[in-house]
């Protein structure tokens, strides 16, 4: 979504595309950092630098190796790592979270480069409950705030906590899921910021203030201070913010929201992506500002925009930071080093239907787009897919001189074309189509279409398919769509992956 705002300056909603949820900012100097959930996904936990709030660049993952995140081989999709709280506090930088899929609960880990290494993790078995945060008084007192909305006071070097936890708010009266809580300090006040509603489309924004950190809590008589609940806006779904001050004095809001496509009741396929706003303050109350695809620019000059990878060769001896693997990626079954210039994916699973699926991607970031890439299958089988999770994945496979457009809908599965093809290396293709005008209230949100280059290098679509049932509302969870490669059988190398992004 973009356009031209009066003033001549304008900042394009989302800030940080596709399948980024639950950020989470700080700033050091004129220097932004944000981490985002990576649910089931390894590498974990996405960090992004910015100089102006609104053009991001991936510095790396924070949780990169195994001894940081372990994933059983049976996590279920929309497990794993949920909602990262990023601070920077006495010289380090503090990333803690929680991993529902192991049962190590909240976890804990510090670096003094946000880009990494960062450190093995600091387990907390005192702390309970999801979406973790930290803040610091002017004693030093670290303390500890999850969903519920209940608080510790902890040892962040060690662990420890001291004495139960104790609830310090509820949120909204009646309104479930108070969650997403952030501490801060600022003028007289502490804010206790937090989401409720649920993360569909009731959510919202609410914030309290009190004047020590453990409270007493006085809720904001305009809460919820955000929400798109009953509008009929082009984002919907928002919440899960947190607040930072830019270096001359302005404050700005990062929160979550959804895209949703198509009829009724809408579709988003993208998953929940990161928004900005602008905040004021009025009485000691923030008030978010404009939060819509096209707005004001801040104040400051904004940075030239990053040049995004949108095509790899695999030319660099490891992968870039933007690819991603369900559970876990290792070198025996992923490498960039046995082939020069190719990825060569080694299977596990026999179908992406499969838990050990070995699979390749990167996040879905446009509503429309065109994704090509290089595959030999001479040694195996396999293709490139566009996964929900393994119930939810559209793909285009080669195999034995033959490709084939498989579709798994929930139970059923389903080859829906195929044809022959030479033997020998193949360019494969899916164009991903928006939906510009709807048919009826029933019209999906895109189309899918997947096909592979013919000899004279035009391109023949072998299958369209129905994108809602690769959306969030049809699979339920919390991911968005990951485009990618994947091995089925075998050895199967890629020589290149590209991505071109087509909105307008």
């Amino acid at each position: 979504m973009s356009g031209r705002h009066p003033a001549g300056r304008t900042v394009t909603n989302p800030v940080l595309p596709g399948f980024h949820p639950d950020p989470s900012v700080c700033r050091v100097g004129d220097d932004y950092y944000l981490a985002c959930s990576s649910f089931e996904y390894f590498p974990g936990i996405p960090l992004f630098h910015s100089r102006d709030l609104v053009h991001w660049t991936q510095i790396g993952n924070a949780l990169d190796r195994p001894s940081q995140l372990s994933l059983p081989a049976d996590a279920p999709a929309s497990g794993g790592i949920y909602a990262p709280t990023l601070r920077h506090h006495d010289g380090r930088f503090w990333l803690i979270v929680t991993n529902v899929s192991e049962g190590d609960g909240n976890l804990l880990f510090t670096a003094t480069d946000p880009a990494g290494p960062w450190s093995d993790p600091i387990r907390l078995p005192g702390v309970h409950g999801i979406d973790p945060d930290l803040a610091w008084d002017e004693e030093g007192t670290c303390w500890c705030t999850v969903a519920g909305v209940h608080q510790v006071r902890i040892d962040p070097h060690t662990g420890e906590a001291f004495g139960p936890a104790r609830r310090i708010w509820s949120g909204t009266p009646g309104a479930k899921a108070p969650e997403a809580p952030h501490l801060y300090r600022i003028g007289d006040y502490w804010y206790l910021l937090i989401a409720e509603g649920g993360t569909e489309r009731g959510h919202g924004v609410s914030v309290a203030r009190g004047r020590t950190p453990a409270g007493p809590f006085e809720p904001c008589p305009a809460n919820p201070i955000l929400t798109h609940r009953g509008l009929d806006h082009p984002i919907q779904n928002t919440g899960h913010a947190d607040l930072v001050q830019a270096p001359d004095g302005s404050w700005w809001m990062v929160l979550l929201g959804v895209r949703p496509g198509g009829g009724t009741p809408g579709w988003h396929v993208l998953g929940r992506e990161t928004f900005l706003a602008p905040v004021t303050w009025v009485d000691d109350w923030p008030v978010v500002g404009d939060l819509s695809p096209v707005m004001a620019a801040p104040p400051w000059p904004l940075q030239p925009g990053p040049v995004v990878p949108h095509r790899d060769d695999f030319d660099l001896s490891e992968l870039q930071p933007c690819w991603i693997s369900p559970r876990d990626r290792s070198a025996e079954h992923c490498t960039v080093k046995e082939r020069a210039g190719w990825l060569t994916l080694h299977a596990r699973g026999s179908s992406l239907d499969d838990l050990d699926a070995v699979f390749v991607g990167r996040r879905q970031q446009h509503l429309s787009c065109r994704v090509r890439t290089l595959i030999d299958p001479a040694e195996g089988h396999g293709g490139l897919a566009v996964r929900l999770d393994e119930e939810h994945h559209y793909e285009i496979e080669a195999r034995s001189a033959q490709v084939r457009v498989i579709a798994r809908i929930g139970p059923l599965r389903t080859v829906v074309a195929s044809r022959p093809v030479p033997a020998g290396p193949l360019v494969l293709s899916v164009d991903v189509t928006a939906t510009q005008r709807l048919r009826d209230a029933r019209s999906g949100p895109d189309t899918l279409s997947f096909g592979v280059e013919e000899p004279d290098g035009t391109f023949t679509v072998l299958g369209t398919l129905d994108g809602r049932y690769l959306s969030t509302e049809v699979a339920g969870g919390f991911t968005g769509r990951v485009i990618g490669m994947y091995a089925a059988a075998g050895t199967v190398h890629f020589d290149w992956f590209d991505y071109e992004p087509l909105d307008q």
